[in-house]
């Protein structure tokens, strides 16, 4: 697989309970099963596995998958595309959080 410089999602101080069954997920961002296996696959959805065959995702997935397909949607390109244009924006936030705080600190 080629390295489109997509950033993969780890984490493993997640709380159970904020954990959402792969149906729900589905549901709540109305993204396809088979782009959702993709996207799994991509490691560009955090996931955790619970047992061999149930993947489950922090809700904070949530909103970043609803962002990739209305990006997608609304600007009619790949997925691929609309994945780069979220770490981007994804990176630019983190960026002007960490001005933010050296410019406090002045």
């Amino acid at each position: 697989m080629q390295d489109y410089g997509i950033q993969k999602k780890s984490d493993s101080s997640l709380i159970k309970s904020n954990l959402i069954h792969w149906s729900l997920f589905v549901q709540k961002t109305g993204v396809s099963p088979q782009s959702l296996s993709e996207l799994v696959e991509m490691g560009w959805v955090e996931t955790v596995n619970i047992s061999d065959e149930s993947y489950h995702f922090p809700e904070r997935e949530i909103f970043r998958v609803q962002k990739l397909m209305r990006i997608c949607r609304d600007f009619e390109i790949p997925t691929i595309g609309g994945i780069i244009i979220v770490d981007l924006l994804e990176r630019i936030e983190s960026m002007e959080k960490e001005i933010s705080q050296l410019r406090s600190l002045i």
